[in-house]
């Protein structure tokens, strides 16, 4: 077996960097009505979007209360609850959205615990 070149190594990790770099973001928010906690959800994951993501998102929000068919489908049992579809693996943070640490890991923004050694479990936030 061929053994790899250190510099296909280094060119793999900038290629992965390059790729994560221009990777699309698809969010849904679920929350329930207009309370102070649904729109401090939506406040912060907005920010940490405008943040971390800039153009590379898109943020879809729904209220259980107007849409509740959708909350249904997605078995949603609590609020709020933010659902990141891509880039895969699906992941469900549900909860206290206030926690910005937590959130980037949730969105394999940043390794858990800032470890970059560490592998990412399969889902950080339950």
């Amino acid at each position: 077996m061929k053994e790899p070149k250190p510099d296909d190594s280094a060119e793999k990790v900038q290629e992965a960097i390059d790729r994560s770099a221009k990777t699309k973001y698809i969010l849904r928010l679920y929350v329930a009505g207009n309370s102070p906690r649904s729109r401090a959800a939506i406040e912060n994951i907005h920010n940490l979007c405008e943040e971390h993501l800039q153009d590379r998102y898109q943020l879809e929000v729904i209220d259980i209360y107007q849409q509740p068919s959708l909350a249904r489908g997605e078995q949603i049992i609590a609020t709020p609850t933010l659902i990141k579809y891509l880039p895969v693996p699906l992941r469900r943070m549900i909860g206290d959205l206030t926690k910005k640490e937590r959130i980037l890991v949730g969105l394999d923004l940043i390794p858990l615990n800032g470890d970059k050694s560490s592998p990412k479990p399969d889902n950080p936030t339950r």
